[in-house]
C-alpha cells in the first residue's frame, strides 16, 4: 500500500524573536511508536553542529489527544503511543547568519531543511510535502528555492509564491535551502538552462546585470566541461533552475553547495555596483565561490566518495578523499573564471600565486599529509585554534596545489594528449551522472590511481604518494617550468619579522600565531599576546609595529612588551629576516 507523504508545513511567525514554527503530520506512524530525528551535521561542512539545540520546543498529538514526546540522544525524539496520524509542533529558534544554518528577523528568512525538518525514521524514502508559510505582516515577501512546487505553473514569473514545494524523499527535502524575504533578483540561461541569483542584504546600486552575465559565463564553462556533446546541466533530476543565494554583509564570505543551488555569504565591498568600471579583486574572489560552488554540484553532490553514499547524518563520516572534492574544486573554480573569459591571464597567476603563498607560509604541511587533513576535518580542519598554521594542512588549498601538479604531470607524461580534465569526465560518467537516478555509487577509497590511469594512461600512484599521503610540497617550480611559467619568491614587507601573524581589534593588536621556530617563539612569546611595545614605544596597530621594527636589522635584539592576560610581560626577541613568502608567478615567458 503506498503511503501518504509526509507533510511540513514552515512559519517565521516571529521574526523579531527569530523564530520558526514548524508543523509535522505523518499519516502512518509507527504504531508502536515514532522515532524522529534531526541531522547532525549537515553535508559540505564536516562538524557535529547539533542542530537540535536550537528546537525550543516540542509537542505531538494523535487522533486528537497529546502523546508524550520523549528525547533520546542529543538528536532523537520518540512519540508513544500513535494509534493514528501524528501531528508534531515545534519551534526552531533561528538566529545563525552562516550559509549552515537558519537566520530570521524582520527582513528575511533563510534555513537549510538540516535544522528545520525532522526525519521520520523508517519513512525517509517517502514523498514530502512542505508548506511555506509567510511570516505576520509580510504581504510583498516571496520564496526562492530550488526545491520544485508541487502545481508548477506554467510561467516562470508565477514561482516564488509561498504554498506548497515537494521533495520525492527527505535526503532531497534538506539540500534545497530556502531564502524568503525581498531580495534584488536577476535571472540568466547556460546552455537553456534557468538559473537564479538572489541577494539578500543592503546593497545600493548592484550592478545586477554584470554579475549575471559574468556568471552566465562560468557556468556555461562549466556545462560544457563535464558534458561537451549534449551541454545537459546535472540538476535537471532535482529542480527546474539552479539558484545562487547570496546573503551580503560587511565582512562575510563563505559557501555551501547542494544539489540545485548554494548558499553564499559575500562582502559588499566585493560586489560590483552601476557605472563602476573596475570592479577589483574583490569581485575576482566572489566570481571565485560562485565558480567553486557551481563546480560542487559535479564534484560532491552527485560524484562522491562512497562513504557519503548515502550520507549517515547522525555521526562522524569519515573520508581521506576531501583533498579530491575539496582540492580539485579549489584548482578548477579559479581555471574555470579563465577559460570562461571572465578574468585574464595575469589575474589567474595572481590567483595560484596567492595560493602558493598561502600554503608556503603554513608550517602545518610538514607534519600533516592532505589525506589525513581530510580524515581529520571533523576534529581539527572545522576546529582549528592559534596553533593551527603549525600543526594542520588546508586540504582546500594544498589540494588545489596537488591538482595542479598532477594536471601537469598529465599533460607532460601523455605528451598533451591527456589532462586532469579527462580524470573528472571519467568520474562525472561513471560515478556523477547517475547518482540520483540509480542506487548511489561512490568513489572508493583507494581507487583514485586506478581511475586516473584508466582516463589519462598516466601512472601518478607515486605522485599521490608522495604528495597526498606523504608530506612534500609538490614539486611547483619545476613543473610550471615544464609549462613556460617561472615560479619566483619575494620577501615579505619590512626588514625584518618576529615570525608572528597579527589579530588587531577594539584598539589592540595581538598575536593571533606564533610560527613554530621563529623569532617570537624563540623568545617566549605565545598567541593570545597582546602587544603593548618595542624597547618602551607603543604598539598601536599593525602599521605601528612595521614602523617601530624598521631601524632594525636581522639579527637585532629588542624588547617586546605584551600582556599576557592581565600580566605586564618583556620578553628578548632576536629579530629574524623576513620569510620569503610572496610567490610571484611570471606569464609571460
Amino acid at each position: 500500500m503506498k503511503k501518504e507523504p509526509i507533510l511540513y508545513s514552515v512559519t517565521p511567525f516571529d521574526p523579531a524573536g527569530h523564530r520558526l514554527k514548524v508543523r509535522l503530520t505523518i499519516q502512518n506512524p509507527d504504531p508502536d511508536g515514532q522515532e524522529l530525528s534531526l541531522p547532525a551535521w549537515i553535508p559540505g561542512s564536516y562538524l557535529i553542529r547539533d542542530f537540535s539545540r536550537q528546537v525550543e520546543t516540542i509537542q505531538a498529538e494523535s487522533n486528537g489527544k497529546p502523546i508524550t514526546v520523549e528525547k533520546r540522544g542529543n538528536h532523537s525524539w520518540f512519540c508513544a503511543p500513535c494509534s493514528g496520524p501524528l501531528i508534531l509542533e515545534y519551534c526552531v529558534y533561528a538566529w545563525d547568519l552562516s550559509v549552515r544554518g537558519a537566520h530570521v528577523d524582520e527582513s528575511h528568512a533563510f534555513f537549510n531543511g538540516t535544522s528545520v525538518f525532522l526525519s521520520v525514521i523508517g519513512q525517509t524514502d517517502e514523498t514530502c510535502h512542505v508548506e511555506f508559510c509567510p511570516p505576520p505582516h509580510a504581504s510583498n515577501w516571496k520564496v526562492y528555492t530550488s526545491l520544485p512546487e508541487a502545481h508548477q505553473h506554467p510561467a516562470a514569473a508565477a514561482r516564488h509564491g509561498f504554498g506548497m514545494y515537494i521533495a520525492p524523499n527527505y535526503d532531497a527535502l534538506i539540500d534545497h535551502p530556502v531564502e524568503m524575504g525581498t531580495p534584488q533578483v536577476v535571472q540568466f540561461e547556460a546552455h537553456g538552462a534557468v538559473h537564479e541569483m538572489v541577494f539578500t542584504g543592503v546593497i545600493p546600486h548592484l550592478d545586477l546585470e554584470r554579475i549575471a552575465f559574468d556568471t552566465q559565463q562560468i557556468c556555461a564553462a562549466q556545462i560544457k566541461f563535464f558534458e561537451p556533446e549534449t551541454k545537459k546541466v546535472p540538476f535537471l533530476d532535482s529542480s527546474d533552475r539552479y539558484v545562487f543565494m547570496t546573503m551580503v554583509t560587511g565582512d562575510g564570505y563563505g559557501g555551501l553547495e547542494h544539489r540545485a543551488s548554494t548558499a553564499l555569504m559575500a562582502s559588499r565591498h566585493d560586489l560590483p555596483v552601476l557605472s563602476q568600471a573596475n570592479a577589483g579583486e574583490g569581485y575576482q574572489t566572489f566570481l571565485g565561490l560562485v565558480s567553486h560552488e557551481y563546480f560542487h554540484t559535479w564534484n560532491v553532490k552527485r560524484i562522491k566518495p562512497e562513504r557519503f553514499a548515502p550520507y549517515n547524518l547522525s555521526r562522524e563520516s569519515h573520508t581521506e578523499l576531501l583533498w579530491v572534492f575539496e582540492g580539485f574544486t579549489s584548482y578548477y573554480d579559479d581555471l574555470m573564471l579563465l577559460r570562461s573569459g571572465v578574468i585574464a591571464e595575469k589575474d589567474y597567476f595572481r590567483l595560484i600565486g596567492k595560493v602558493i603563498s598561502n600554503v608556503h607560509r603554513t608550517p602545518g604541511r610538514f607534519k600533516q599529509s592532505i589525506a589525513e587533513s581530510s580524515h581529520d576535518a571533523w576534529t581539527r580542519y572545522y576546529k582549528q585554534d592559534e596553533n593551527s598554521p603549525n600543526a594542520l594542512v588546508s586540504y582546500y588549498t594544498k589540494g588545489s596545489l596537488v591538482a595542479m601538479g598532477m594536471d601537469i604531470t598529465i599533460r607532460t607524461k601523455s605528451g598533451g594528449a591527456r589532462s586532469l580534465d579527462d580524470v573528472m569526465r571519467l568520474l562525472w560518467q561513471r560515478y556523477g551522472r547517475d547518482f540520483y537516478r540509480g542506487a548511489p555509487n561512490g568513489i572508493p577509497e583507494d581507487a583514485l590511481p586506478a581511475l586516473i590511469q584508466e582516463a589519462t594512461g598516466v601512472d601518478v600512484s607515486e605522485f599521490i604518494e608522495r604528495y597526498v599521503h606523504g608530506r612534500d610540497d609538490v614539486p611547483l617550480e619545476a613543473l610550471l617550468r615544464s609549462q613556460g611559467v617561472s615560479l619566483s619568491w619575494a620577501p615579505a614587507p619590512g626588514v625584518t619579522s618576529l615570525d608572528v601573524r597579527l589579530r588587531s581589534a577594539h584598539g589592540e593588536t595581538a598575536l593571533a600565531t606564533v610560527y613554530e621556530g621563529g623569532a617570537a617563539h624563540a623568545a617566549g612569546l605565545s598567541a593570545g599576546d597582546i602587544l603593548v611595545a618595542v624597547n618602551g614605544l607603543r604598539v598601536t596597530d599593525t602599521a605601528s609595529l612595521e614602523r617601530l621594527l624598521r631601524p632594525y636589522q636581522p639579527g637585532d635584539v629588542v624588547i617586546v612588551g605584551v600582556f599576557r592576560r592581565d600580566e605586564l610581560r618583556a620578553y628578548d626577541v632576536t629579530l629574524s629576516a623576513p620569510a620569503l613568502t610572496e610567490c610571484v608567478l611570471d606569464y609571460r615567458q
